[in-house]
């Protein structure tokens, strides 16, 4: 029986085309996926990649095959299936590798309503069930069941799932605004389009051609060498801000008129605000806001100033949706620019992030570098990622440095260590022999020193 660990990760499927896996276990993983969630019905879409059609048309099958209806959404942006996972009501399979080089794909699922599926809710059992049904040598037998096979349609969301976004964010008398947008090949190219017709927005587009080999560059604005381009591009042409969307279009980065990136725990503070104040004039007393352990300190001070409850949580989607359906929160923010709302099945969608961007900055006369001041407060190193050999000794040893008396120190996720005006935290990667490291301190020299010193001794 072949492993599959490498291929099936925390979150979602994600490997290298065809050396991993193919149409053949992709047809698999589609038969699995309706065994293991029990659905009558199903939707599915896919990237740019050129390995997304023959990839998700082969999960198609096997899901049909299975007994499964399947509505066929073509191509899409991932919170362009959440939505028509939320909108339809039904499991969804989504095919991209997001950020990762052409040769990768990869499939997102998620129940109806966009709830996500990973390791703890299904994906495991779905690696399990098609590892049985998969030999060493690669040979993929799916059992016939005995049902009547489901039928497939095709179905356009993009203006449903536009017009879904546009209903949310009121920006029907914002200012005119010019907007530049780097879409990296990716389906930023697809869905800002129809997302931005009939606003007052002057759109210049970048890279807004879909290519799935990623010519220009890679679909990674986390990557600071990717934003460049859109930086140039920006003081270029006097644009009011920058927009640079991964490649599958569900995180978005933003840079100021200056051409300057605007930290994603910035906008996670700008966003919350504006939820925590739709949230208390609709009745809400205390609006709940998520924020991950490595967002700015900016966030929880900004969300308790306005009225709001900020609740901490480990790094990653599945807890922040988890912990949003257990509080009600309205919104939720992580480090890496995912965004999460309430009102969009607690999914995450960068797109309604960048619109609520868009009002904010056109319902006033100022600059977003202004609008956005309040919301840095702080000097971050931003994430720094060490090879080491060995992960427990290395977060051992900083812990032993740095967890003096006069500091906090908690391992929610990984080690965090506080005092007065500065925290870091040190995590290590699931997949990989890497420490992660992020600090934040009130003024860049006590940052600057504090980085360099647990660097000293994580790379000893």
């Amino acid at each position: 029986m072949r492993d599959l660990k490498q291929l099936v990760k925390a979150y979602d499927v994600r490997g290298v085309v065809p050396d991993q896996w193919d149409e053949n276990l992709s047809r698999a993983f589609g038969a699995a996926f309706v065994q293991v969630t029990g659905a009558s019905a199903i939707v599915v879409g896919h990237d740019m990649r050129p390995s997304s059609p023959s990839l998700s048309r082969a999960f198609a099958d096997g899901a049909a095959g299975y007994g499964a209806d399947v509505v066929l959404i073509g191509l899409c942006s991932t919170d362009q299936l959440y939505y028509a996972s939320g909108s339809l009501d039904l499991p969804g399979a989504m095919f991209t590798a997001s950020h990762n080089p052409a040769e990768y794909n990869g499939i997102k699922l998620c129940r109806a309503g966009a709830a996500p599926v990973g390791q703890d809710t299904g994906l495991s059992e779905i690696r399990e069930l098609v590892e049985s049904w998969t030999a060493a040598d690669d040979t993929v037998t799916v059992p016939v069941r005995d049902v009547a096979p489901g039928a497939l349609s095709e179905q356009d969301t993009l203006r449903g799932y536009a017009d879904h976004l546009l209903g949310l964010v009121d920006l029907t008398a914002i200012r005119p605004l010019k907007v530049a947008v780097d879409a990296g090949n990716g389906m930023g190219g697809h869905t800002v389009p129809t997302v931005f017709d009939g606003l007052p927005i002057d759109l210049v587009p970048m890279y807004f051609e879909l290519d799935g080999t990623f010519p220009n560059h890679e679909a990674n604005p986390l990557d600071p060498k990717n934003l460049v381009d859109l930086q140039a591009k920006v003081r270029e042409v006097g644009a009011d801000l920058g927009l640079a969307f991964d490649g599958d279009a569900d995180r978005c980065f933003v840079v100021d008129e200056r051409g300057e990136p605007v930290s994603p725990s910035a906008i996670t503070a700008l966003v919350a605000a504006r939820e925590i104040a739709r949230a208390r004039a609709a009745g809400e007393a205390e609006p709940t806001i998520i924020h991950n352990l490595i967002t700015s300190w900016t966030v929880p001070e900004v969300v308790q100033e306005l009225g709001g409850k900020p609740v901490r949580t480990r790094v990653g989607h599945s807890f922040i949706k988890q912990e949003m359906a257990v509080t009600d929160a309205v919104f939720g923010g992580e480090h890496s620019a995912h965004y999460y709302f309430r009102d969009f099945w607690r999914a995450d969608t960068g797109m309604l992030a960048a619109l609520h961007v868009l009002a904010a900055l056109g319902g006033q006369p100022g600059t977003l570098s202004a609008l956005t001041a309040e919301y840095d407060r702080y000097a971050a190193s931003g994430e720094i990622n060490s090879t080491v050999a060995d992960q427990a000794d290395r977060t051992a040893a900083v812990r032993a440095a740095y967890a003096v008396e006069g500091t906090e120190v908690d391992e929610l996720d990984g080690l965090t260590v506080a005092g007065p005006d500065w925290w870091f935290n040190l995590r290590a990667s699931n997949t990989e022999p890497l420490l992660r490291l992020n600090v934040e301190a009130k003024d860049p020299a006590r940052m600057a020193e504090l980085r360099d010193g647990v660097l000293s001794i994580v790379r000893a």
